[in-house]
């Protein structure tokens, strides 16, 4: 005969590899019932998880039929909170969890990693939002597929246009597609206000922000201005890439956002005749940069044919071929990314009520 106690001694021992903890000191047991030898359970993840969900049911039915249950039924629901960001930055209206996605230099593949980790949260659960802030190089609308203009209801306020089931926006919606944008730091920063705070979002769990290469004024206006709950560094082998990512982290640690993790693109070439893979810029260089600054690898990415024409045909790959290797690696980082964040300290000012003193 089972009951609560043997169950949850039993569920200790049943290990989260996403959050690091087992089941029952990482709080997401919500209820046990016990009938004879039939356990029933409600679990309540802090993290998007859809493709984790058949793992951890298959190891927690091995666990307790070790200890004697004959059918055990497990509910895994998600509930994404919002978490802490920087000190005096309010919470952005129905966004929870803002993602900044960074990178210190140029041509490491952040856009395309962006957009798919974007999706990757979706297809693990979670309602998804990107904003490409790279005003001067957008690209997020020919990676989605979308085209035309965004609607507004009231002429201050913008409807974010929908591609894959996610929500976007992007200075590319507004301009002509050889439109350069000949502006200084002052409007483009002011640009990117805008596009953050005048997008109607609609009860994101995450908003993934596409930057610009660099540590300049956008960074900067991200870190003083924006809410974020974490910052995700992409970088490749290479060690130019590698030197100008750290500049990134430290960036982000001296204006007080946490790094979630490292993730390294372009870690092997594959090639598209025979399959042979070969470390062309270099091997185990972003799992050896996470660990001199003592953050997490987030996984790798191949230099890949198939992922560059995706994102150039307008569906990337996690929903060009979500069963197929790429997709389910680009899924294990968002989980690992999600779960990373579901770690930290909740965000309560949304709870507070606003006090307004009146001269009566």
């Amino acid at each position: 005969m089972l009951n609560r106690e043997i169950v949850e001694r039993a569920l200790s021992n049943v290990r989260d590899e996403y959050l690091n903890k087992d089941l029952i000191s990482s709080n997401v047991v919500a209820d046990i019932v016990c009938d004879g030898s039939i356990v029933s359970l409600r679990l309540v993840l802090p993290y998007p998880a859809k493709g984790y969900h058949g793992q951890l049911v298959q190891m927690i039915e091995q666990c307790l039929k070790a200890q004697g249950a004959i059918e055990v039924k497990v509910e895994i629901t998600t509930a994404v909170a919002a978490r802490s960001v920087q000190r005096n930055v309010k919470l952005l209206a129905n966004v929870k969890n803002v993602i900044a996605v960074a990178s210190g230099k140029g041509g490491v593949g952040k856009s395309t990693t962006s957009v798919n980790l974007a999706l990757a949260l979706a297809a693990e659960g979670a309602k998804v939002g990107i904003l490409d802030a790279d005003i001067y190089g957008p690209s997020q609308p020919r990676m989605l597929g979308v085209s035309g203009r965004p609607e507004s209801s009231d002429g201050k306020s913008m409807e974010p246009m929908i591609s894959h089931g996610l929500q976007s926006m992007s200075i590319g919606y507004l301009i002509d597609d050889e439109t350069p944008m000949v502006w200084r730091g002052p409007m483009v920063t002011q640009a990117l206000e805008q596009l953050l705070r005048e997008t109607v979002w609609h009860d994101l769990d995450y908003l993934v922000i596409d930057l610009p290469p660099g540590t300049g004024d956008i960074q900067l206006t991200l870190a003083q201005k924006i809410p974020v709950s974490g910052a995700v560094i992409v970088t490749t082998p290479q060690d130019i890439a590698l030197l100008d990512a750290r500049k990134g982290l430290k960036m982000f640690e001296k204006v007080d956002v946490s790094v979630l993790g490292v993730i390294e693109n372009m870690s092997t070439h594959i090639c598209s005749n025979c399959g042979h893979e070969e470390h062309i810029f270099g091997a185990g260089g972003g799992s050896r940069m996470a660990a001199d600054y003592h953050v997490d690898f987030l996984g790798s990415l191949p230099l890949d044919i198939r992922i560059r024409e995706a994102v150039d045909g307008g569906v990337p790959s996690v929903v060009a071929d979500p069963e197929g290797s790429i997709a389910q690696t680009y899924r294990d980082i968002a989980r690992k990314v999600a779960a990373k964040l579901a770690l930290k300290a909740k965000d309560y000012s949304s709870k507070f009520p606003n006090i307004v003193i009146e001269n009566n």
